[in-house]
């Protein structure tokens, strides 16, 4: 049997990564092809200019397309923003032949999901936690096992249509059909995360352009999850207004001088900026950028302790925060959320990678990643192509497939 190829697009606030894979080995990926492009028509991971955001999703298809001599015909997407929400569910059914079957767990599935969602939302996940056979609770896979009712808990997951509706359209432009669409901090997991926090509870915090995602992990499965509207781009905003200067200048000051721990930077360290109005550069001590970097930092990290607390998951996270996303990379921010958060905090990156990995070793293209690795799950049950189902669209209830499935994403 022939490799899988797997593709994945990543449509963020600052960037589209389109990804190309062969699948060689155990979860071992070989990128076949990379095109990255600057994003247009997107704030905080929703689609506010439908033309530039269509131009800027084709352009990176077709440098994917161009590096590995594939055509992209269809491909996972990633969906983030203020508009997604989550919900805890459970669904209960009768077995009426007394060993459980696949059909049994995709019934209770569809129990879990008649939960009161406005018309105006749709389901993208409906992600199993754990099944609960004639009392017995926490079983992962219930498929085989007797019994004569079954529970399951699920995490259901909604975002607006309007919007999903709107990045499904700028990727048919380009002539790719969405297989399926995946929640940022899901698809960033999938690489960042260890199997031992998984289990002993994690939560993945990704920090983007525009949006802050967070996916709380307790006993390898996802308890919950959350976008928060703020992200990399409000710290070069802060920069903007606070040292006069244009958005393109401040995200070069925020690289290169930028740190989030005021007290870790020399007094006497300065650096140069050309301010507005300023024909010549100005000197301005690199405490000063610190300060306003640091405001904002913990303003995010005070944001994202709120939102775990809210979750009622706080004393569940003994592994702490694994941090990543392109903002991950400003020093200082392991430190400070430390701090703010009172857990243990790593920033991660993809790992495991072959063949075009320049530019993919670095925690902004965690999501890019995750999505080739969500894609195998879903190539594991079936090939990769659209499907009507109560289960999330690419899941066909194939007994062998669905098993496999099953054991992969609920581990």
């Amino acid at each position: 049997m022939d490799e899988p190829i797997v593709v994945g697009i990543d449509i963020g606030t600052t960037k589209v990564c389109t990804l190309v894979a062969r699948v060689e080995g155990e979860r071992t990926m070989r990128i076949l092809g990379v095109g990255i492009e600057p994003s247009q028509g997107i704030r905080k991971g929703n689609i506010v200019d439908l033309a530039a955001a269509s131009t800027s999703i084709a352009r990176s298809i077709e440098k994917a397309q161009r590096t590995s001599g594939f055509e992209i015909t269809s491909a996972l997407v990633s969906l983030a923003g203020s508009h997604v929400a989550s919900v805890n569910s459970r669904g209960v059914v009768g077995i009426s032949g007394g060993v459980i079957d696949e059909l049994d767990v995709a019934r209770a599935l569809e129990a879990a999901q008649a939960v009161a969602i406005p018309h105006n939302r749709q389901i993208i996940h409906v992600i199993q936690r754990s099944f609960i056979v004639d009392g017995q609770d926490g079983i992962r896979t219930p498929i085989g096992m007797h019994g004569y009712r079954m529970e399951v808990e699920a995490h259901i997951i909604t975002a607006a249509e309007s919007t999903v509706e709107n990045l499904r359209q700028c990727v048919q432009a380009a002539g790719v059909q969405v297989t399926q669409f995946v929640l940022n901090p899901l698809a960033s997991a999938e690489v960042v995360l260890s199997e031992t926090e998984r289990q002993m509870g994690a939560v993945v915090c990704d920090i983007g352009g525009g949006t802050t995602d967070l996916a709380i992990y307790i006993d390898g499965d996802v308890w919950h999850t959350m976008v928060l509207a703020v992200g990399g781009n409000h710290i070069t905003s802060d920069i903007a207004h606070g040292l006069r200067l244009s958005i393109d200048q401040a995200e070069e000051v925020k690289k290169r001088y930028g740190h989030a721990v005021e007290s870790e930077i020399a007094e006497n360290d300065v650096i140069s900026v050309r301010s507005f109005g300023q024909e010549a550069p100005v000197q301005v001590n690199r405490r000063d950028l610190a300060h306003i970097i640091e405001a904002r930092v913990e303003e995010i990290f005070m944001l994202v302790l709120q939102e775990i607390k809210r979750s009622g998951y706080d004393g569940l996270l003994p592994a702490g925060m694994v941090l990543t996303g392109g903002a991950s990379l400003l020093p200082g921010m392991k430190t400070l959320a430390s701090s703010v958060l009172g857990l243990p905090v790593r920033v991660a990156k993809p790992e495991n990678l072959l063949g075009l990995t320049d530019q993919l070793n670095s925690p902004a293209y965690s999501t890019s990643v995750g999505l080739l690795h969500w894609a195998l799950l879903l190539s594991e049950a079936e090939p990769l192509q659209p499907r009507r189902s109560f289960l999330p669209r690419g899941i066909n209830l194939d007994g062998d497939r669905i098993k496999n499935f099953l054991k992969r994403l609920l581990p």
